[in-house]
């Protein structure tokens, strides 16, 4: 049987998870899967029709099988462009309520693909971190790697707290967010080695995007 769907976490903040989420929505969508995305907490928004939305979700949005409300995919859009606990000070996330959203979404598709914030231990309100949206939320984890200088450390670490959360991280997706990076190869076959779950696409630097391209260097396990 499927998995309902999938929890993307990464290594830091901008390392490409939006770009992983939506070219892994494509993917599935080529196999003939109903798809939906979901971006639960974004900072950094802006005023859209007299409400708060973020870019990447609406971009996940439009990308999705199914055409849903904006609320549904991300409950939570704060202005600021700082840190969810922050952010959200006088609107702090409160995990039920994502995972009252999360089910309705995945009645609605074969296939839900979560978006986290910031990394594995990015806080989202005054108790509560990433790593505990996943855990109530039961998704096996993809860790989106950003190619950049810092990565193998980063890759190591994140990969580390993954494992000691109790949860299953299924594999790992290379975003080279880097184009200038020395050595790229040399840095993949490291984390490779250093990780015990497959890496399942390295999708390239590019602008502007092309997520059917992205989606081509896709290989779910």
């Amino acid at each position: 049987m499927m998995t309902p769907g999938y929890f993307i976490t990464g290594t830091d903040t901008d390392v490409g998870k939006t770009c992983a989420t939506i070219a892994l929505m494509r993917y599935f969508k080529r196999q003939g899967k109903t798809v939906l995305g979901m971006k639960p907490v974004a900072s950094g928004c802006t005023v859209q029709a007299g409400e708060l939305k973020n870019a990447d979700a609406l971009l996940i949005q439009e990308n999705a099988s199914v055409r849903v409300d904006y609320q549904l995919i991300n409950p939570y859009a704060y202005e600021l462009p700082v840190s969810p606990h922050i952010a959200g000070v006088d609107n702090p996330v409160k995990l039920a309520t994502i995972v009252e959203r999360f089910k309705r979404l995945k009645a609605l598709a074969e296939v839900v693909i979560v978006e986290g914030a910031g990394g594995w231990y990015a806080p989202l309100n005054a108790q509560d971190d990433i790593s505990d949206l996943a855990k109530v939320l039961g998704l096996p984890v993809i860790l989106v790697v950003g190619l950049r200088l810092g990565c193998i450390n980063h890759a190591k670490l994140s990969y580390q707290a993954i494992q000691l959360s109790g949860i299953a991280c299924i594999g790992w997706i290379a975003v080279c967010v880097d184009p200038n990076l020395l050595n790229r190869d040399e840095n993949i076959q490291t984390i490779k080695a250093a990780l015990s779950v497959p890496l399942l696409g390295l999708l390239p630097y590019q602008e502007p995007l092309d997520f059917e391209l992205l989606a081509d260097q896709l290989t779910l396990y």
